[in-house]
């Protein structure tokens, strides 16, 4: 197909016979049909618009990322198309824009728009005046031409592994400043305690030389300045697991086994509760390398989660399965759930929605989890509970690098 098939076609539209109209429109379809498969062979989404910001070509990358059907959006409005989307603010300017957006359907995404108006060029015709000739004309006067905005094409842009490499890079410039801060927690708190803990030691035994009824009263005030002293160490203790690395010793475990284990360590809050835990755990699951102890504590600190999370008769629901690369395990509460701006904000430090929490088990838990190549997500919405989803792969799909000197085979 050579360029400019197009322009000498307008030019000789004057010209053309009844015997030439099939061939052109032959010729006008390879041209379509060329174009759309380049744009459809690009990874970033494309759509134009026509003046009245109806949909005139989209190609497929971006039906993907907005889960459209090509033939049912044109001649659409896009903001009818695309829920959400504040169409006149982008075009207000008259310029180009870059703007990026958080999507939601069909996934999670975020995506940039680069709006740029599309401008058509209307040139005024000439007028022979007094007895010149078009040339002569032309060159007193220069034709003039005006532009006129018969629509946009924006470009769209996947971002999503740019913004993620971003948070984790924020992610981690926070950890490493609680990790120094972690140094200071256990030389400036942990001595202290241990002394503490060794004088309650020596004031229980002068204590016991004391009368019956004389020393009743100051155990009690002992046994209440050690149960604050090991619930201080306990946050300490939680608070150094979360911040500092540590590699997991990994051995064959079955996930059915920890979970029920971890399970079994509630049963008296669950049943003082009145919360009904069920158990959908699949049988055939194959085994995974884990650091039980490890895992066991991420299972523990999530069902510690969902149980505060519920009132009285509640009910967990925990379901395992195995998908083709993966072990999953789903947390299901009946809790009051999260709102969205409180769903972005779950695995920072110190957040929390309890009036008592420390913010640091989901953490702990994201921790674990990333440790052994697993994946965790949350879904929730206000009223209606948390889901709670880790993802453990066991099949190793790591890369086998080359020896030096090694050659790929000959084809």
């Amino acid at each position: 197909m050579k360029a400019g098939f197009l322009e000498k076609l307008i030019e000789r539209l004057g010209r053309i016979g009844p015997e030439d109209v099939q061939n052109y429109f032959l010729r006008l379809a390879q041209e379509k049909g060329f174009l759309e498969t380049v744009f459809n062979a690009i990874q970033e989404g494309i759509i134009v618009t026509d003046s009245k910001s109806r949909i005139t070509y989209l190609n497929d990358a971006a039906c993907g990322l907005f889960g459209l059907e090509a033939s049912e959006a044109i001649g659409k409005r896009l903001d009818e198309r695309i829920g959400g989307l504040d169409w006149e603010s982008l075009t207000r300017s008259g310029g180009p824009v870059s703007h990026d957006m958080e999507i939601f359907y069909p996934q999670s995404r975020f995506i940039n728009f680069y709006v740029v108006p599309l401008m058509m060029e209307q040139r005024e015709p000439t007028v022979v005046r007094g007895g010149l000739s078009a040339v002569a004309l032309a060159k007193a006067e220069p034709i003039t031409a005006t532009a006129e905005e018969v629509g946009h094409v924006i470009i769209l842009r996947d971002i999503t592994e740019s913004r993620r490499n971003a948070q984790q890079t924020i992610e981690s410039e926070r950890l490493n400043a609680l990790r120094l801060l972690a140094a200071g927690v256990a030389h400036e708190i942990g001595n202290p305690l241990n002394s503490l803990h060794i004088h309650l030691q020596l004031m229980e035994r002068s204590v016991q030389k004391l009368a019956d009824g004389e020393k009743a009263e100051l155990e009690q005030s002992i046994d209440v300045a050690r149960s604050e002293v090991n619930r201080l160490d306990s946050i300490v203790t939680q608070f150094l697991k979360a911040v500092r690395p540590s590699r997991p010793q990994l051995r064959p475990e079955n996930v059915n086994t920890i979970v029920e284990e971890a399970v079994r360590f509630f049963a008296p809050e669950l049943q003082d509760r009145g919360i009904i835990v069920e158990q959908e755990l699949r049988s055939d699951l194959p085994l995974l390398q884990l650091d039980r102890d490890q895992m066991k504590q991420a299972f523990y600190n999530v069902i510690k989660n969902s149980v505060e999370a519920m009132h009285r008769d509640g009910s967990l629901h925990i379901r395992t399965d195995v998908a083709d690369t993966h072990v999953i395990v789903r947390f299901i509460d009946t809790g009051g759930g999260m709102t969205a701006e409180n769903l972005s904000h779950v695995f920072e430090p110190y957040f929390t929605t309890k009036a008592s929490g420390s913010g640091l088990g989901l953490l702990i838990v994201r921790r674990i989890v990333r440790e052994h190549g697993g994946e965790l997500s949350i879904e929730s919405s206000e009223g209606r509970g948390v889901t709670l989803t880790i993802r453990l792969p066991f099949i190793d799909r790591r890369i086998r690098m080359l020896e030096a000197g090694e050659q790929k085979p000959q084809s």
